[in-house]
């Protein structure tokens, strides 16, 4: 095998392993390399793989490898990099470096500020190592060396000198291109939970999505996750019980806009159109997902989703605890009542409807939100018919994250002994309707708070945490 390796874009640093297992699961790529020795802070990660082929193919998905070289020389030092290059020598590499193959180098500091004449000398001393004859060309050069010099974490603190030095040729980019283009900035119909580009392509990738995919969004939204699924080539559908944000009426989400309401051309396919993915999309329903509407049977692939979290602003389902009948005249025009829906019905519902609803080693992706002072693995619901694979925390604010759960469904309910069974949540801190409402914004009455909003005043306390939370990254 192949020593590479995979430089990582320095965002959501918790995700980087799990993409990358379900990457080379879903490519069907064989690969080695070091989780227990990987330190998850730095951006670089040694990893073994069978050909360029598949290392162009790992790239051609990753949403969080900037880059990737085959891995020519490393060490604690410049010098050691260079040695080991000579000790450790090729034949092969000699193609890449005769007199007509244009070459250029790029010096890349992580942790420290380097000036253009101390990347020269870098250049200069790295290349006395390497027997190239080819001559430099800045632009579009046939063979691209790159250089990492790692200098820790704090560039307030970086040595005078690199901890790791690594050499290597540059072989493939990630997809990070993407992020600019799905930009919900530019995006024509979002709202205030819309979904930011990287982290919709991100559950794509954990829900192993490919073409010809149905794909299904339980709580669309503005339909942010769609997008992403959309792009890899997946037919894509969602429900939403909020009629308003379906059709794209009521108030914009933007600032600094003339008109204060959405256009008649505000919903989610002007945004797939406006990607070219219109083919794509199948469409929305409105409805209650704690009413099943669908005839049972496996009809999705994958269920990604972002389920409401109850902070700003209660979560609500169809009901009512009165018994009423409604007139015939009045049945078009009825309202229904709702009822509170605890953020650990919505979860078990959500699993529930993925054990009858998805195709057998289809994934479910999703967002569980939680006052981080709380969380224990026991809050993750299960079910025996889904095992879980990757949990990755992103922190909201001082208080509150969300964790991305990805479950895969490893069983059929008719396989199950003692069926039927139910899912269940072991640690169910929110089962009320705003539990974790009342938990973040109330915990100035909580002994978990942070210290430092111990200091504070109650009153204080609270207007902390929500403008804390107003400006978090934000979901759907």
């Amino acid at each position: 095998m192949r020593q590479y390796l995979l430089i990582f874009a320095q965002e959501h640093i918790g995700f980087r392993l799990p993409e990358l297992r379900c990457l080379l699961s879903l490519l069907k790529i064989k690969a080695e390399y070091d989780e227990r020795s990987y330190d998850g802070e730095s951006p670089f990660l040694p990893i073994k793989l069978t050909s360029e082929k598949d290392a162009k193919l790992l790239m051609s998905r990753s949403m969080l490898a900037k880059s990737l070289i085959e891995l020519w020389g490393h060490g604690s030092s410049r010098d050691e990099a260079g040695k080991l290059i000579e000790s450790q020598w090729q034949e092969e590499w000699q193609q890449y470096c005769q007199d007509d193959v244009s070459i250029c180098f790029r010096v890349n500091p992580f942790g420290k500020q380097i000036n253009i004449k101390d990347k020269i000398d870098i250049m200069e001393e790295i290349a006395k190592y390497l027997p190239l004859e080819g001559p430099v060309k800045l632009t579009n050069p046939d063979q691209l060396f790159h250089i990492y010099e790692y200098y820790g974490l704090n560039p307030n603190e970086a040595p005078p000198m690199p901890l790791k030095v690594y050499v290597g040729r540059w072989i493939a980019d990630g997809q990070r291109h993407l992020v600019h283009r799905y930009s919900i900035k530019k995006r024509h119909f979002i709202g205030n939970t819309s979904m930011d580009a990287t982290l919709a392509l991100i559950m794509a990738n954990m829900a192993n999505v490919t073409p010809n995919m149905v794909i299904f969004d339980p709580f669309v939204g503005t339909g942010s996750l769609l997008v992403g699924a959309a792009h890899f080539g997946a037919f894509t559908l969602g429900s939403d019980i909020n009629a308003n944000v379906i059709h794209g009426k009521g108030k914009t989400s933007r600032n600094n806009t003339p008109n204060k309401f959405r256009g008649d051309d505000e919903n989610i396919r002007t945004n797939m159109r406006m990607y070219g993915l219109e083919s794509r999309y199948i469409d929305v329903l409105i409805t209650d997902f704690s009413k099943n509407v669908w005839r049972e049977q496996p009809m999705f692939d994958a269920i990604i989703t972002d389920p409401p979290y109850g902070l700003r602003e209660s979560t609500k389902k169809v009901g009512t605890e009165k018994s009423y009948k409604i007139r015939e005249e009045q049945v078009e025009a009825h309202i229904p009542a709702t009822l509170g829906y605890g953020l650990g019905d919505i979860l078990t519902d959500l699993l529930e409807f993925a054990v009858h609803f998805l195709r057998l080693h289809g994934r479910l992706v999703y967002w569980m939100p939680t006052a981080r002072s709380d969380y224990t693995d026991d809050m993750i619901p299960h079910h025996p018919c889904l095992k879980l694979v990757a949990n990755s925390e992103q922190i909201l604010t001082s208080m509150v994250s969300r964790r991305l759960i990805t479950m895969e469904k490893c069983k059929n309910l008719k396989d199950l002994d003692g069926y039927p069974v139910k899912a269940a949540i072991r640690d169910n801190k929110y089962q009320q309707p705003n539990a974790l409402r009342d938990k973040v914004y109330n915990t100035g009455q909580s002994q978990d708070s942070d210290t430092e909003l111990q200091e504070s005043t109650n009153s204080q306390k609270d207007e902390n945490v929500k403008n804390e939370f107003e400006q978090a990254p934000t979901s759907r």
